[in-house]
């Protein structure tokens, strides 16, 4: 109980808790998983090119009639047998089949892991998203709680104005309603800062933790500089180079044309050497006295050694190589054009990202503007309603045009420094500790 409650009491920071989220997330070992296994198939690609090995024994018991397998001779007499024999063989040319092989696992192993380390940036941005929303949230249960706050004097001076006979009992129940109203809106503030932790501790795998405190970071606190110039093509250029998912099907696309290869590689003829050593025990074998030999004699004087060539060599197999080799080409147009899919999603989500951080200078300075403007029109109108010029319904309009400018500032503040944020990533700056 203790541990727990120190982890529910500790603060995070953003890069904490990516760095946890990393650490502890479930999906993302699936990704290693596949990793682990592209890199065993390319170390089985690569033994394949060592020879075959193989050892061979049996045990047989005829009966009835049957062929003596020392002597050809046609007997009716139950016997047993016991060869052994081991055989290798290598192949010496299949169509440079396991070459192309070699290369193509190699393109996939590097592509897994770079799908991994996408995945991996995918979860930070989600954790970062998860971060900011509490902060978001935090602020607008700030903002609720200072209208509140305003709500809570305005009815203790109009309870005090009624008492002094300077109101009437009606106004009363007006200032009591925009009370109740701001009490709901408190509430409901805290209850989405709650939904919003709920997906922070989610998306970072906290186990036995029902609440989380964040502590915003000098990386968290960084604003939109209105002196950078930023345009889509150069830093395009930049996510172009780096990026992992683009990476990966890169390498995709090179693994598939290397299978072509392997499926042409079955056009070819193959050659391949062949050998091994064979003896055997059996009972037929006997000396001139009918006995049979022993197991030892028999196992030295009946070795034999075979050495030899293999060529196949394909003529029609009912085209399927060619079906393979059409089929291959498929695939390779197939990953060249997914290729080209990924870098235009990747430029358009880059204009997107753009065009949204020239828009959100021009709207957080506006916004900034427009909040101390409201504020300035609620404090006259407050002065006026404790003076009576003004209605509590006027008295809350105000209130309310203000506090939506608050929370429009804090909005576009927030989507301002995620979306600097998003093109320094895609600009290959270190915004996550990842490796």
């Amino acid at each position: 109980m203790f541990a727990e409650n120190l982890i529910a009491q500790e603060q995070w920071t953003l890069d904490e808790c990516v760095a946890y989220a990393l650490e502890h997330n479930l999906q993302l070992k699936e990704f290693k998983y596949i990793g682990d296994s592209g890199k065993e198939n390319y170390k089985q690609s690569v033994r394949n090119m060592l020879p075959e090995i193989n050892a061979n024994t049996s045990y047989t018991i005829n009966y009835g009639r049957s062929t003596d397998p020392f002597t050809n001779d046609v007997v009716t007499t139950d016997f047993f047998s016991n060869p052994f024999s081991i055989s290798s063989s290598i192949d010496l040319f299949q169509g440079f089949q396991k070459i192309n092989s070699i290369k193509a696992s190699k393109f996939l192993c590097k592509a897994a892991s770079e799908e991994t380390l996408h995945q991996k940036y995918l979860l930070a941005f989600r954790v970062m998203q998860a971060f900011n929303n509490i902060r978001f949230f935090q602020g607008l249960v700030t903002i609720a709680n200072e209208q509140l706050a305003v709500s809570e004097t305005n009815f203790a001076l109009v309870e005090k104005q009624i008492e002094l006979g300077l109101m009437a009992g009606a106004d009363r129940y007006a200032a009591k309603s925009i009370l109740l109203a701001d009490k709901l809106n408190v509430t409901q503030s805290e209850n989405q800062l709650a939904a919003a932790k709920l997906t922070l501790i989610q998306e970072m795998n906290l186990q036995e933790v029902a609440d989380i405190t964040i502590q915003i970071g000098e990386t968290a606190l960084r604003t939109a500089d209105s002196n950078v110039n930023m345009t889509s093509d150069s830093v395009y250029t930049k996510a172009r180079d780096f990026l992992p998912l683009i990476k990966a099907q890169e390498l995709r696309a090179k693994a598939s044309k290397k299978q072509i290869g392997v499926a042409r590689g079955r056009l070819y003829p193959s050659l391949s050497l062949f050998g091994g050593v064979g003896t055997g025990y059996f009972e037929t074998t006997r000396d001139t006295l009918g006995n049979t030999l022993p197991f030892r004699e028999q196992f030295r004087d009946n070795t034999s050694q075979f050495i030899g060539l293999s060529l196949n060599v394909p003529i029609t197999n009912g085209w399927s190589a060619r079906s393979r080799v059409k089929q291959a080409k498929i695939e390779n147009l197939r990953q060249e054009n997914n290729l080209e899919i990924q870098e235009q999603v990747l430029f358009q989500t880059i204009q997107q990202l753009v065009q949204d951080y020239n828009s959100l200078l021009v709207e957080r300075e506006q916004s900034e503007q427009n909040s101390e403007a409201q504020r300035l029109a609620f404090e006259v109108a407050q002065k006026r309603y404790e003076k009576g010029m003004i209605s509590a319904i006027e008295l809350f309009t105000a209130k309310n045009l203000f506090a939506g400018a608050q929370n429009e500032n804090l909005q576009v503040q927030l989507r301002s420094e995620i979306n600097k944020s998003t093109l320094d990533f895609y600009s290959g700056l270190p915004v996550f500790q990842i490796n």
